[in-house]
């Protein structure tokens, strides 16, 4: 059976996954995307976001290409798929990336507004959860049979699944900025209690990548 990891996801100096006010203008809320100055230039994000042959090598590009090897499903939550609230009211929208998503597995969100599953191209699909965090793990590892399972965040949804001790491995990327208000990821979680262990921590220019691992 693969693992539970989450990948890639970056944090502010003083702890915050996302700025605060998202909106169709602001996906990763005020200021969220200079968290992701470190991953966006790099040759794994350009391809899998732009379907393009540039991007810078390195570091950075190291731990960004990791997180997309031996991947079978996602799981995310509702807000980074939709900056919508409450019941699904535009049934047209199918995420912030287009026809053809970056995923190319199937992926489960965690919504408590049922919704049927979107087809894309490249062998993404989306499948909408409402039964919360334990049945849309349940439903990854069917679909990704012995592969890993990536939560993709926000970061509330790694928050949830933190605090139930599910996540067996993640790569943090720490950047140098401030947000001062949005979603804290370890607000109210003993990260030492439940477990985890600093494995690995390397600088870049852009960012300070550490890997946390759960000990068996």
């Amino acid at each position: 059976m693969g693992i539970v990891r989450v990948e890639s996801f970056s944090i502010s100096i003083d702890g915050y996954g996302a700025g605060p006010e998202q909106s169709i203008k602001h996906p990763l809320g005020i200021g969220g995307s200079d968290l992701h100055q470190w991953a966006f230039p790099t040759a794994t994000f350009q391809k899998v976001l732009f379907n393009s042959e540039n991007g810078n090598s390195g570091t950075d590009d190291d731990f960004a290409a990791r997180g997309f090897k031996n991947i079978g499903a996602w799981i995310i939550g509702r807000n980074m798929f939709s900056p919508d609230r409450g019941a699904w009211t535009n049934m047209k929208w199918k995420g912030w990336w287009g026809d053809n998503p970056p995923y190319h597995v199937p992926v489960f969100i965690v919504t408590h507004f049922k919704r049927p599953p979107i087809y894309m191209e490249g062998g993404t699909s989306f499948h909408f959860v409402s039964g919360g965090i334990h049945e849309a793990l349940h439903l990854a590892r069917e679909a990704a049979k012995e592969k890993d399972i990536r939560i993709g965040g926000g970061a509330n949804t790694i928050h949830q699944y933190l605090k139930a001790g599910l996540i067996d491995e993640l790569h943090i990327a720490i950047s140098p900025v401030l947000l001062g208000s949005g979603e804290r990821l370890f607000n109210g979680i003993d990260m030492r209690q439940l477990g985890y262990e600093c494995t690995q921590f390397v600088n870049s220019e852009k960012a300070t990548h550490l890997i946390l691992k759960k000990s068996t």
